[in-house]
């Protein structure tokens, strides 16, 4: 059973910062491409971020210069930094990989983690 639980979300004010992290368990041979996606009250579930095993990187303009993706393959964790917070980053943030599992490789979503910015 491959799980992957994100952890880091909170309350902070505006301008403030969080660091999520999201760890894959189980039973693989490797991790492809990971990334972070968010969805906000009333609206569709969006990227925020990707990055590939050789560590190639994707932003939404929305969070570009603001977040950072980085990934520790030793740890088959994938973190996302975000400095200058605002309100409208206010969404659940869900962990996406994809994992190989002997021939095959599967789409894996965590259970996401609540991230709210207020003042």
């Amino acid at each position: 059973q491959v799980q992957l639980v994100e952890s880091g979300g909170g309350l902070v004010q505006p301008g403030g910062s969080l660091r999520l992290s999201c760890a894959a368990s189980g039973s693989f041979l490797s991790i492809n491409g990971m990334g972070w996606y968010r969805q906000a009250p009333g609206k569709e579930r969006e990227l925020v971020a990707t990055i590939t095993r050789g560590d190639y990187t994707n932003y939404a303009d929305s969070v570009k210069g603001r977040f950072t993706i980085s990934r520790d393959n030793t740890k088959n964790t994938v973190y996302l930094q975000m400095n200058s917070l605002k309100p409208e980053d206010t969404a659940v943030y869900y962990c996406n990989a994809d994992i190989r599992r002997s021939t095959t490789t599967v789409n894996y979503w965590g259970r996401g983690t609540q991230v709210t910015v207020s003042s």
